[in-house]
């Protein structure tokens, strides 16, 4: 099976954590995980990210992804989405001229650092196996959520409010049982697999048919208290597999100019 391109979004702003992309995760810059799970994957053959950062750029090529061109600031920013992320790449490859290949792009949000490079071929082979590959639109990570949305409460002028205005006609449906309501699923950046003509024929990121691909529960970083999870959880427990590939590529300068060796 074709090897695929990995698609990694990582911009200089962030309001969230400060240079979030590059914010150090056990001495190592957060996007390097995500280059490295690439780098280990079977199914990928190709890491790409997009950037409008000139360090970001520098990391990431020190960690052995491309960045064959930067990323115009009227992409970069707060409101910028996925689609113009993955549409201006497509443009660059020449897909939206009808050139480059129709494979998926595997999207890797560098938020979320620490995947199983394993679990991420795994994916890959499920949805591109599939009998629904033909006719879905893309395919998305995501992990279930402990609680139904029904069960969740805006705050009206008043009172609190449900969300929704019945739930099979009960009315009061934000106290049923927790077993009788739809799971939920929350989209978490493990690895998003978009369809070139998706974006460039139906204008959207993901379309109407999207796969799912359901994973354990997966933290992302949008926070800097997330990330002080993130780094309490690994100094706590054992290295995952990506980091041990960082610390088993780095030579030993690297390591000490990083505070690691």
């Amino acid at each position: 099976m074709a090897g695929i391109t990995a698609l990694i979004p990582a911009r200089g702003g962030s309001k969230g954590v400060h240079k979030k992309n590059i914010a150090k995760l056990s001495g190592f810059p957060l996007i390097a995980y995500s280059i490295a799970a690439c780098k280990m994957s079977k199914r990928i053959d190709r890491i790409v990210v997009s950037t409008d950062n000139d360090e970001i750029a520098r990391e990431a090529i020190r960690y052995g992804a491309e960045v064959p061109f930067m990323r115009p600031a009227r992409y970069a920013t707060d409101t910028s989405t996925d689609f113009d992320v993955i549409k201006h790449f497509l443009s660059k490859q020449g897909y939206c001229e009808g050139g480059g290949s129709n494979e998926c792009i595997a999207f890797i949000r560098p938020t979320t650092p620490i995947r199983d490079p394993k679990q991420i071929d795994n994916y890959i082979d499920l949805y591109r196996n599939s009998a629904e590959y033909e006719d879905s639109t893309s395919a998305r990570s995501a992990h279930e959520l402990p609680e139904s949305p029904y069960k969740c409460l805006k705050l009206g002028q008043k009172y609190f409010e449900g969300f929704f205005e019945d739930f099979n006609g009960n009315k009061n449906y934000t106290n049923l049982p927790r077993q009788t309501l739809p799971k939920a699923f929350q989209p978490n950046g493990y690895i998003d697999l978009v369809k070139p003509e998706t974006l460039v024929n139906h204008e959207q990121t993901f379309g109407s048919k999207v796969f799912p691909l359901i994973t354990d529960y997966t933290l992302e970083i949008d926070t800097d208290y997330q990330l002080d999870m993130i780094r309490t959880r690994m100094r706590s427990g054992s290295p995952p597999d990506v980091l041990r590939y960082l610390l088993k590529t780095s030579d030993i300068a690297e390591l000490i100019s990083r505070g690691i060796a």
